[in-house]
């Protein structure tokens, strides 16, 4: 596959105005978002052709406003310098909520209007009472059991992968991936222990976690983050950064995992052996690990591979999909990576479907490289998980190379 970054060519001047306009356009979306979010459903139940008392519409207006002027406060206080957990509960709530409400604000305010027109509903107000009625039942229930899928114990997903360089003996080696475990301002120490009894359940030879720990420092969130030290493999424990890490002293994050008896594979590799054939595990950091500033740190596939016999198999882990194209390049056999959640809470997974190659599963990139993007095993902000459920991972490696019965 080729890296488009090194092969087009670029004319800096005509580029620059672009990047200006989108640069402006960018910074006003955390302006614009929380109005459309609030707003566009207030209209929708309580303006398109509704008629309500006074006393309804008024209190309805109200409850709109306080969630707009709440939700970037709360936000702000809980992701900011002061990293208020409390308050950062109540803004990622209403940051989910607003999202499933206007999305089916949206959705159900064209379709099923389109729908009552067609069945022969004439009345405007019934028409909009339906309507309203629709959006708030379907709302409801998305989120009751948005917010169980995300706090329940992800399911263990299973697959089978094949890989062509896989020596025989490699056969049946045993994969676990956990990853974007994030940890936040909702307490999931014991969430977290249950997990990683899962994990011990499934006889695994490495266990990898591709990064996102926690939202917040090792210290602060450490009690989360402990019955990782708990976790079995027969061969090996091993970690890489995610972009979340930089977001919150990384370096306290690599220390804790080693601690745990992790170990951290900032660009470089370690050799899983079996049945005398040999598996190259390696590990880069985040890509946006050297814009954070920390020394030392940056995604480095050469410096991964540094050592590594070419003519080996290579298991890479990656916290991003996106770095598919320099593992595709470099001929990797496989990526293991997280960051997407699957998209989290429908329909999100269309925009992280612009930012990244691979949303969810197995997928293949050039010649060799297959890429497996986990879904995520916790949840990122908003306490809901909406068509897209948290999984643990286990891949169960194949050689094709295995000896015929005569």
């Amino acid at each position: 596959m080729t890296d488009t970054s090194s092969t087009r060519p670029v004319d800096s001047k005509a580029q620059a105005p672009r990047r200006s306009r989108l640069h402006r356009v960018m910074r006003g979306i955390p302006l614009i978002a929380p109005v459309l979010l609030w707003a566009v459903p207030c209209w929708v139940l309580l303006y398109t052709s509704q008629h309500w008392p006074l006393p309804v519409t008024l209190v309805g207006t109200a409850l709109f406003a306080l969630g707009l002027v709440c939700m970037p406060l709360a936000m702000v206080r809980g992701h900011g310098p002061r990293q208020q957990d409390r308050a950062a509960i109540v803004g990622d709530t209403l940051l989910g909520v607003s999202w499933v409400l206007f999305t089916w604000s949206v959705l159900l305010g064209v379709l099923l209007r389109v729908a009552l027109v067609v069945a022969g509903v004439e009345d405007s107000q019934d028409r909009a009472r339906i309507v309203t009625w629709a959006v708030v039942g379907v709302t409801a229930v998305l989120l009751v059991w948005g917010y169980a899928e995300a706090r329940r114990l992800p399911r263990v997903r299973r697959l089978d992968v094949q890989l062509p360089r896989l020596g025989a003996g490699l056969d049946g080696t045993r994969v676990v991936l956990i990853t974007d475990t994030h940890y936040g301002p909702l307490d999931r120490a014991r969430w977290s222990a249950r997990v990683c009894e899962t994990v011990n359940t499934l006889d695994a030879d490495l266990v990898c976690h591709t990064g996102d720990i926690a939202d917040g420092t090792a210290a602060r969130r450490r009690a989360q983050a402990t019955p990782l030290g708990t976790v079995r493999a027969t061969r090996a424990r091993v970690y890489v950064t995610g972009n979340h890490e930089y977001y919150s002293e990384a370096q306290g994050w690599v220390d804790l995992m080693d601690e745990l008896g992790w170990e951290p594979l900032r660009n470089r590799h370690l050799l899983l052996e079996r049945g005398g054939d040999t598996l190259v595990v390696a590990g880069v950091d985040d890509v946006t690990a050297e814009s954070s500033g920390l020394a030392g740190h940056r995604a480095h596939l050469a410096g991964a591979l540094s050592g590594a016999d070419p003519d080996l198999p290579v298991l890479l882990l990656a916290h991003q999909p996106t770095f598919v194209d320099r593992a595709a390049a470099a001929g990797i056999d496989l990526q293991l990576s997280g960051h997407t959640h699957g998209g989290q809470i429908w329909p999100f997974h269309h925009l992280v479907r612009i930012d990244q190659p691979a949303l969810a599963g197995l997928s293949r990139h050039g010649a060799r490289t297959l890429l497996y993007t986990s879904r995520g095993t916790g949840f990122w902000g908003p306490p809901f998980r909406v068509f897209a459920p948290s999984e643990i991972t286990l891949l169960v490696l194949r050689s094709p190379h295995l000896p015929t019965s005569p």
